[in-house]
């Protein structure tokens, strides 16, 4: 059990250092994923576009630096920036929507890699809290595993 919880107790440490040291790597992968579903962008039920429209209604933003990275889009010709920018749904028309001038009052302007990874950085924190805290359960585990493997092998032959 003790081995077990060893290995579990390196691999998360693992994990955790291979994540602090590729932390900008990571960055530069999300934000060209992020442009790589801002290009292929469509209306159908595809996971990366509603997973661009679901960030931009959770965060307030638009687009990976602003929203006027939807103009660079196949998307943005024939509908122009997606509803998921509005700062109301009512207000929005596809008109609107279609010109640039005129989004710019009715959508975020932010981009979503800034408030994205923002946001990260600033639950880092309590990720790292709560994971300090499982790695000392499981230190605790790993000691007392091995004091109970001890205390079985020195009483394994007082018993009757």
């Amino acid at each position: 059990y003790a081995m077990l919880l060893s290995l579990i107790f390196l691999i998360v440490l693992v994990a955790a250092i291979v994540g602090f040291v590729f932390r900008h790597e990571i960055k530069t992968n999300f934000e060209s994923n992020l442009n790589l579903a801002l290009r292929d962008y469509n209306v159908t039920a595809d996971r990366h576009s509603e997973a661009v429209d679901t960030i931009q209604r959770t965060l307030h933003c638009c687009g990976v630096q602003n929203y006027s990275d939807w103009e660079r889009t196949e998307y943005f010709t024939q509908r122009g920036i997606p509803r998921s920018c509005c700062k109301s749904q009512d207000d929005c028309s596809e008109g609107d929507l279609k010109d640039p001038s005129k989004a710019k009052l009715k959508v975020f302007v932010d981009g979503c890699f800034f408030l994205v990874t923002s946001t990260m950085e600033s639950k880092m924190s309590i990720v790292a809290g709560i994971s300090f805290g499982i790695a000392c359960f499981q230190l605790v585990g790993i000691i007392l595993a091995c004091c109970l493997s001890q205390y079985i092998t020195n009483n394994q032959y007082e018993m009757v």
